[in-house]
């Protein structure tokens, strides 16, 4: 992201030195500011900056028009129907999952969600690109902006009703004292647990891509026998890469259903 320092130092970068080193943050450009301040713009800037600028894209050329006599679409319309359908999937996900009437209102915000989501996981997976999504300052920053949406939806709903939700109905008075605390600190945890979950998924799958793949460099860099043995690991590299595909894939769609489970649970106070 773009950080204000009063120092910054470069340390060169060793692609095999470690494979938690793929995600490091590193400076892009580093214009001087007065009083010894720099202004550091990251890659994980410019990606989120590319991501924006994507989403806005794809989601224009959803509601774009498409007819013989106006042709606005932004992208080609094999895109425009992938999109479609993703927008059916998100759709599909807010019916099942947040059972009030007129649910379809938060469609466009669980669109937004997955999509970035989406495109973030599967970016990191491109070679030398970098992996918002392993940060745990990202996924926490966006499990928290629903959280607290969530949260604004359900006080304006139901007001101050809305926090018999720490106390299940029968509770004994006596019990209340430990149950609500209980309760409460095990519902502020639901941010937490959520932006963990992805975060760790694409820590390990990612090093565990990393270590196939610097296991194969090492036996091709000894030469003779041991050169051909590191065809096995990179032929290993092909089924995890496949898996590391549908883990980001399933692991969008597991952040988008607890969502709608956190809102369902807003609504309806379960």
């Amino acid at each position: 992201m773009i950080f204000l320092l009063d120092s910054f130092n470069i340390q060169p970068f060793n692609f095999f030195s470690s494979p938690l080193e793929q995600f490091v943050v590193h400076p892009i450009f580093l214009p001087f500011i007065p009083k010894c301040f720099f202004l550091v713009i990251t890659d994980s800037f410019l990606l989120l900056i590319y991501i924006l600028f994507t989403l806005v894209i794809f989601i224009s050329s959803v509601n774009s028009l498409d007819n013989k006599k106006f042709d606005l679409t932004v992208l080609p319309r094999s895109w425009q129907d992938l999109l479609e359908r993703l927008n059916l999937l998100v759709l599909s996900l807010v019916m099942e999952n947040v059972k009030v009437k007129k649910n379809e209102s938060f469609v466009p915000f669980l669109y937004c969600i997955f999509l970035a989501i989406l495109i973030l996981n599967f970016f990191g997976l491109i070679p030398y690109s970098f992996t918002l999504t392993s940060h745990l300052v990202t996924t926490f920053t966006i499990a928290l902006m629903a959280f607290i949406g969530t949260n604004i939806i359900g006080v304006k709903k139901h007001g101050i009703h809305y926090f018999s939700l720490f106390l299940p109905p029968g509770t004994p008075v006596v019990l209340s004292f430990l149950l609500v605390p209980i309760e409460f600190f095990s519902y502020l945890f639901k941010p937490i647990s959520l932006s963990i979950r992805l975060f760790a998924n694409m820590v390990a799958g990612h090093t565990l891509l990393k270590v196939t793949a610097g296991f194969a460099y090492t036996l091709m860099s000894l030469g003779g026998f041991l050169f051909f043995l590191h065809f096995v690991p990179v032929l290993i590299l092909i089924p995890l890469f496949a898996l590391e595909c549908a883990v980001a894939l399933i692991q969008t769609y597991v952040f988008s259903v607890l969502i709608c489970i956190y809102i369902d649970n807003s609504l309806n106070l379960h």
